[in-house]
């Protein structure tokens, strides 16, 4: 593959410390899909809002991406960003914020995240309205789904078409919605939709049970690794940490020790960009080596880490593999 000007200037400068962990770790990625691998990627953090969708929805398109891995709030935020990017306001300046400053954001209809505020009415209100018919109709029905399945189907029914304030291409829901990708969504309850969906669930209005769980999640992936794990394996490429990283990664101990599955395969390549730090005891901050101890990595997986921020590594990383 030809190198564009991004992976030229990062091949021709990035050779030391960090950068030149982040280029040893995109070689690896490259490396573990040319021998017939493939990866799970992790969603941490507020990546959909710092609108990784740019880079990572055409890592999907492009197959370099087999499942994700994400926090409820990354599932949704990527689909606010393209219904409502033009309500957003940054603020740059939000060290400087007082209590009063903050308060009126809220009055404003705006929710911060860092220097970025995602309006209340365009983006939450927005999609609530369509996804309840789609939770309300599986009620009736009697039919259960998945958090991301009912966004994939609100994003493939078109409902949403009317709203779109991007180019839809650099939306990785979107991305996803039409390849039917797998994602797995633990903890989803601990995101705006799932205060909405249990709001419902208060009221009487839907039952809880037509939201599948997280322990069926975990069911799933279970079923998942055992009928992909074969040859090359599967990797795991973690941006940031938390349960959208420590809930997948314990498949293969789950299988191995619970299940007593002693042929198991570990994950055959691991990447994390991560700010935590070690010391604190955090799964966020846990080096590589640590996970040999879980049972999650084997002795000889590849592994790397970017003690980094993940909105800088995470998009060049991406543009290396995909040749930008």
């Amino acid at each position: 593959m030809t190198k564009g000007p991004i992976s030229s200037f990062i091949e021709n400068h990035y050779l030391h410390f960090n950068s030149a962990a982040l280029v040893d770790a995109a070689k690896g990625y490259v490396t573990h899909l040319n021998e017939g691998g493939k990866m799970m990627v992790t969603l941490a953090g507020a990546m959909s809002t710092a609108e990784l969708g740019k880079s990572l929805a055409e890592m999907i398109r492009q197959d370099k991406i087999a499942i994700i891995s994400c926090t409820g709030a990354n599932l949704e935020e990527d689909i606010m960003n393209l219904v409502a990017h033009n309500h957003y306001k940054r603020v740059p300046h939000y060290r400087d914020l007082t209590p009063k400053d903050e308060w009126e954001l809220l009055e404003g209809g705006l929710n911060r995240v860092t220097d970025t505020c995602i309006p209340e009415e365009e983006a939450f209100r927005r999609l609530q309205k369509h996804i309840h018919k789609i939770w309300k109709d599986a009620d009736t029905k009697g039919e259960r789904y998945f958090p991301h399945e009912y966004m994939y189907k609100m994003l493939l029914s078109g409902v949403l078409e009317q709203y779109y304030e991007i180019d839809p291409k650099n939306s990785w829901m979107l991305a996803a919605a039409e390849k039917n990708l797998p994602i797995i969504v633990p903890g989803w309850e601990d995101s705006t939709m799932g205060n909405i969906f249990a709001s419902y669930c208060i009221k009487g209005e839907i039952k809880p049970s037509t939201m599948k769980s997280g322990i069926e999640y975990m069911m799933w992936l279970a079923d998942w690794y055992i009928k992909n794990s074969s040859g090359k394996g599967i990797g795991f490429f973690q941006i940031g940490g938390g349960i959208a990283g420590d809930f997948p990664i314990c498949v293969v101990p789950m299988l191995y020790q619970d299940m007593e599955m002693d042929t198991i395969p570990f994950w055959s390549y691991f990447c994390q960009i991560s700010d935590s730090t070690t010391s604190y005891g955090s799964y966020s901050g846990a080096v590589p080596n640590e996970k040999i101890t879980w049972g999650k990595l084997d002795i000889n997986t590849p592994k790397f880490i970017v003690e980094s921020d993940a909105t800088i590594v995470a998009p060049l990383i991406f543009a290396w593999i995909l040749g930008w």
